[in-house]
């Protein structure tokens, strides 16, 4: 079993120790966490929701997302992934949200946000949490290390700990 699918298995237990529910907001990944969630038998029971929102039009529409915040500090930023966390919580209900937004690559970096930045936010209701990181590698490798690094996240805020840590 590959490190995201273990990830998402100790994911899928944790919630259902808590009777909670988990959702999406995805950009860079395009429902890679979703896809791997999914994974695992009886996901049913503790995934409510994963919102692929690739466009700025559609953070805007499905996640509430406030559109000036696009003109003002860019779709990779912290502020959008905390208004996609909120999004998600907010339209499926579901108490925990994660939400990621990056530059993948190979195109569209800039110095400011080189290929391989990402920014990710968790969200449990009450606390909210958000953090950049630069991946590296190629298109693949920095999906890939969005995702491990999303649900690794998810299992800290689940057990208490600071999802950022780690």
């Amino acid at each position: 079993m590959d490190r995201i699918t273990q990830l998402a298995e100790q994911l899928g237990k944790a919630l259902t120790a808590r009777a909670a529910q988990v959702s999406t907001a995805e950009s860079c990944t395009g429902g890679g966490i979703a896809e791997a969630i999914t994974r695992i038998p009886g996901s049913s029971a503790w995934f409510e929701a994963g919102y692929v929102t690739y466009s700025n039009a559609q953070k805007t529409r499905q996640l509430d997302v406030c559109a000036e915040l696009f003109v003002s500090v860019g779709a990779v930023s912290q502020e959008v992934v905390e208004a996609m966390v909120r999004g998600a919580q907010a339209n499926s209900g579901a108490r925990y949200a994660v939400a990621v937004s990056g530059v993948a690559g190979p195109g569209g970096g800039s110095v400011e946000k080189p290929v391989g930045t990402v920014w990710l936010a968790w969200g449990d209701g009450e606390r909210l949490f958000s953090v950049r990181k630069q991946f590296a590698g190629n298109r693949d490798e920095v999906r890939r290390q969005t995702v491990e690094a999303a649900l690794a996240g998810l299992l800290r805020l689940l057990a208490e700990e600071n999802p950022l840590v780690g």
